[in-house]
């Protein structure tokens, strides 16, 4: 069960017994066990990577146990960093409009004042000057973690990602990573569901627009994960609810980058043969009862329970179920990335056919690694990094 060993002295003593067992037991056995390709998770794996991704979901169900190894940064104070700088950023109520106004009253959520990371291209400044040159590009970023864990710090699990994105064209120097409310529930405490983490994105995004100045057009929303699954919900809000009478919400972004997005909370890709059940080598795990990613949706679903996932195109735009009508007319030109060992595997294909359709294929492109586990891009050592980072920048190049 998800944070079963979270408090003390529970957490030190599961530690104790876990970590040495992991150093002086597991990590032998699969040292011996992997020098035979036929005994690795995929034969294709070299014997360093397949130790690695082992090494990764050891670390990932620890992690799920003990709710972490250490503090993290979160939306409560701007955290120090060495690589970025941090900003506050204001919440917007008075962009809050239609169904969203609905769901916030339900959670009994509000917007709020919450920190964002700017990282700056190497030999830049972190921070761009304000107003912006016309012309000039930038992402907003968005983090994985299931809605639950991780940050947007410049230190944090998935930064690497941005930083990545900064390096590949000189014509997008910066990236701002939003730190988002994170989802919680039983036995912590009950806080942060839908649409949270949606307010807070569109609150980094207003600041983008009206205080720095950019210019929507210019804009590229970016996440990975359950950060794909936000910057597709901020794009969805951006692009339905822009003609609403009573905001003046800006445009959508000019571009949008889906690194293995979460795409479906519910179990409707769950299907004797999906890559969900097969892609057992994923350190993602089954998502059964008591699982990490059971912890996930329910604290993300909150008071709107399982049932929500399979009939709101925000949270489950890739949804097999008839009643989630997810359309994606006037969105902008977007990159779908996803690994062919991954669990989500199946509803990132889903949700590529489905943005094809009704935008069309040329403004679509997806890139499938091969042999790479969920979010390659948050684990530099893994071999699918670079032709992923490639094709990221020929997208950005056209």
């Amino acid at each position: 069960m998800a944070y079963q060993y979270s408090k003390q002295p529970w957490k030190a003593l599961y530690l104790a017994f876990q970590v040495p067992v992991t150093l002086f037991v597991r990590l032998p056995v699969w040292a011996v066990t992997y020098i035979f390709p036929s005994a690795r998770p995929r034969p294709t794996w070299s014997w360093r990577h397949a130790i690695a991704v082992a090494l990764l979901r050891r670390v990932t169900a620890t992690a799920a146990l003990v709710g972490g190894f250490g503090p993290v940064p979160n939306h409560r104070a701007i955290t120090p960093a060495k690589n970025g700088e941090g900003v506050w950023i204001d919440g917007v109520p008075h962009l809050i409009t239609a169904e969203l106004k609905v769901w916030t009253t339900l959670s009994n959520v509000e917007p709020i004042r919450i920190p964002g990371y700017w990282l700056g291209k190497k030999g830049i400044s972190h921070i761009p000057d304000s107003p912006v040159q016309p012309g000039k590009k930038v992402f907003i970023f968005f983090h994985g973690g299931g809605y639950t864990v991780e940050c947007a710090h410049p230190d944090g699990g998935t930064a690497n990602i941005p930083r990545a994105l900064i390096e590949l064209d000189p014509r997008i120097p910066r990236a701002l990573a939003v730190e988002y409310r994170l989802s919680s529930t039983h036995p912590l405490l009950d806080r942060h569901p839908f649409p949270t983490a949606l307010l807070d994105a569109l609150a980094g995004y207003n600041y983008l627009v009206n205080v720095v100045g950019y210019s929507p057009h210019d804009i590229i929303a970016a996440g990975d994960s359950a950060g794909g699954n936000l910057a597709l919900a901020l794009v969805r809000y951006l692009t339905e609810s822009v003609s609403a009478t009573e905001v003046s919400l800006p445009g959508p972004p000019g571009g949008l980058l889906l690194f293995s997005p979460w795409t479906d909370l519910s179990n409707s890709h769950d299907t004797p043969g999906s890559s969900f059940l097969t892609n057992t080598m994923d350190f993602l795990d089954d998502g059964g009862e008591g699982s990490f990613v059971s912890y996930c949706k329910q604290a993300f679903l909150g008071p709107y329970g399982l049932g929500m996932a399979s009939c709101n195109r925000y949270i489950s735009p890739a949804c097999m179920h008839p009643s989630v009508q997810a359309r994606f007319k006037g969105f902008p030109r977007t990159l779908i990335t996803a690994g062919d060992a991954e669990r989500l595997l199946d509803q990132i294909r889903t949700l590529r056919n489905r943005m094809a359709i009704d935008m069309g294929a040329d403004k679509v492109t997806y890139y499938e690694a091969t042999d790479a586990i969920h979010d390659c891009l948050a684990f530099p050592w893994d071999p699918a990094c670079p032709a992923t980072l490639k094709a990221i920048q020929q997208w950005l190049a056209q």
